[in-house]
């Protein structure tokens, strides 16, 4: 039992004395009080002066100020597969980059891969959040000073855009994020990570520089999403928010699915738009959006319209990988790994009776390397007022059986295939006409060997078998 009550042996001649209603302090212990107020006053400016010495104490974000000689880009849906990619080669390049991604289709370990190759204060930021909440948005431009936007972010399956166009329950993960500062990010970096609570709230935890682990734990709200809404409207918040904090430069991410199945071939960039499918529809509405905002606006727009991606990093550092869940709807180059890997028992071939050769589907298959060159120089290229369209492929089309054919090639296993009827919303064959990129970008695909990215793109399945196996973010 702890005693509050006063000590009976202490001396009375230490304590005031109190006559007539005054009250008479002991001199020494009034020098006492008054010596210890002095050395705290002391200590605390002595605390200020060391602290306004520090290059950290009351400076604002580097992220936050517009620098002489260096770009920042915002980089929408960077943790994904392409977003990537492209963050790399940015960061490379010398540009200063943040990435907003919600992590539906994205993987937290991609930015650490990103983190721990350019770990320099300044160079990387990520924040999570999700576009399709305007306050968010909003909030993240006006705390940041973006010099361009290389928007990424987006839903992106053909299939199941047909299957569910309205209504694609997209799941938000159940986030456990661990940030070990020794692992994760090292001493000295100035990476910034914001997660928010839910979709629709910005209650930020922003961590820097954290001295030791933290965990933080949250559950986010299951959310219906749209394909339009995803896609369309979110561009139109994005857009909306470089117009109210005077971001100049746009670089758009769109696809060929915009033309539909067009009657001749190659598809140029005045090809008519017809698309047959939800995404793409969505792609040409967003581009819509784009387009009309540009007649009264001195921005710079770059829209490349990308024909089907393949490959990885050819130093092997990043990769494609997308969720379990969403294998039925993936490219085909991840399902051509996952046949090769045992993961599934064979290749679902969807479709043989289009008029073509043999009777699949003809695409232009360009690896993401050339595609992220494109971005960059889309990006030195983007000229105030004016609106640059341009397809991204390689000008030749291959049939899923010749694909088929390579990847069995590049990975070494005879691939068990399994014919089935047309998948919707597909078309029999897709090939670009690059010239226009080529002669106003100087931009020319140069990984144009299938089956050398698909070996690139194979070595990382291998040596990455549970895709980035990123120990920052799981599932419960």
């Amino acid at each position: 039992m702890l005693n509050f009550g006063r000590n009976r042996a202490q001396t009375r001649s230490n304590r005031p004395l109190s006559l007539g209603g005054m009250d008479y302090s002991d001199p020494k212990r009034k020098n006492n009080v008054v010596g210890k107020i002095l050395l705290a006053a002391t200590l605390t400016a002595l605390c200020i002066i060391m602290l306004k010495q520090s290059p950290t104490f009351n400076s604002p974000s580097p992220f936050s100020l517009h620098e002489e000689g260096v770009t920042h880009v915002l980089v929408t849906g960077g943790a994904g597969y392409i977003g990537s990619h492209a963050a790399m080669r940015l960061l490379k390049d010398g540009y200063r980059v943040t990435i907003v991604d919600n992590l539906s289709r994205g993987n937290i370990g991609a930015v650490k891969v990103l983190q721990e190759l350019f770990p320099e204060p300044g160079r990387l930021q990520f924040i999570y959040a999700d576009l399709g909440d305007p306050k968010t948005v909003n909030i993240i431009f006006s705390q940041n000073a973006f010099d361009a936007v290389m928007h990424f972010a987006a839903v992106a399956y053909v299939g199941e855009s047909t299957m569910n166009p309205l209504k694609n329950n997209l799941c938000f993960p159940p986030l456990k994020l661990t940030i070990p500062s020794a692992a994760a990010f090292p001493a000295g970096s100035a990476v910034s990570i914001t997660i928010t609570t839910t979709v629709s709230s910005f209650s930020p935890i922003i961590i820097e520089n954290p001295l030791e682990a933290i965990e933080y734990r949250t559950m986010l709200l299951r959310t219906d999403l749209m394909y339009y809404h995803n896609i369309t409207s979110n561009t139109l918040v994005v857009l909306e928010a470089m117009a109210a904090n005077d971001v100049k430069t746009l670089i758009y991410s769109s696809t060929c699915a915009t033309y539909g199945e067009p009657e001749k071939m190659p598809i140029t960039e005045v090809t008519p738009q017809e698309p047959i499918n939800p995404y793409g529809k969505a792609k040409k509405m967003a581009e819509d959006i784009i387009l009309d905002f540009s007649k009264n606006s001195d921005m710079a727009i770059m829209i490349l319209r990308y024909f089907n991606v393949i490959g990885s990093d050819p130093d092997g550092r990043l990769g494609e990988a997308p969720r379990p869940e969403l294998r039925e709807h993936g490219r085909i180059s991840g399902a051509c790994f996952d046949a090769a890997r045992g993961i599934t028992p064979g290749l679902k071939v969807k479709g043989t009776d289009y008029k073509t050769h043999d009777g699949t589907c003809i695409r232009d298959y360009i690896d993401v390397t050339d595609l992220v060159d494109a971005h960059v120089k889309a990006l030195e290229k983007a000229t105030p007022a004016k609106v640059g369209i341009y397809n991204v492929g390689t000008g030749k089309g291959r049939s899923v059986k010749d694909f088929v054919k390579a990847c069995k090639k590049a990975t070494g296993v005879d691939i068990k295939v399994e014919y089935l009827p047309r998948r919707p919303g597909d078309y029999a064959e897709v090939y670009s006409d690059p010239s226009k990129i080529n002669q106003e970008l100087n931009w020319t695909a140069q990984y144009t060997d299938l089956q050398k990215s698909l070996q690139t793109a194979w070595r990382w399945q291998k040596s990455h078998q549970n895709g980035y196996g990123s120990p920052l973010v799981m599932a419960s």
